[in-house]
């Protein structure tokens, strides 16, 4: 690490950088409702330059999966048999992704996030830490999937889904 030149601003690349010249990593997390991640991958595609992935050694994908350009796959994450992963979709730390799920493109599974088979997301969906989602459901583009939340019905797009207020009983 201790290699790597740090180039101070989005504008030194393109200055200094030719698309065909480098490959990007997309180092940024996720907030819910933040769409930084996305405009980032959009700007340099739609100027020429590509994102590779990155994929732990400790992640166990089946192989049959189907990933998209630019994704970001953590430590200890599954990938079954059948799953689609879009462009710029990060897979957090321990998440699970089922058989036969399709994930859009610019998605964001939190760690321990897990998708029982055959969960469609759209465009943009965040889903948090903890989150469970039942199999073959659907949530809408930019979709905010809240920690801790089990969701067992399809979920419209620009919705954000919580967990019950927690409660302290003496």
């Amino acid at each position: 690490m201790n290699n790597l030149k740090r180039l101070g601003s989005d504008d030194v690349l393109l200055q200094k950088y030719h698309p065909d010249e480098v490959d990007l990593v997309n180092g940024l997390g996720s907030l819910p409702s933040k769409d930084l991640q996305w405009k980032l991958y959009e700007r340099f595609t739609s100027l020429g330059y590509l994102f590779t992935s990155v994929i732990s050694p400790h992640a166990i994908l089946s192989g049959y999966v189907e990933l998209g350009q630019g994704v970001q796959i953590m430590a200890g994450v599954i990938v079954q048999a059948g799953a689609r992963i879009g462009d710029n979709t990060l897979l957090n730390t321990g998440c699970i992704v089922e058989h036969d799920c399709c994930i859009g493109p610019h998605n964001h599974l939190a760690p321990g996030a897990s998708l029982s088979g055959g969960v469609t997301t759209g465009i943009c969906v965040h889903i948090g830490t903890g989150a469970n989602v039942i199999q073959n459901l659907n949530i809408g583009d930019h979709a905010v999937i809240g920690a801790g939340t089990t969701i067992a019905r399809d979920v419209p797009p620009h919705q954000t889904l919580i967990p019950a207020r927690n409660r302290i009983i003496s």
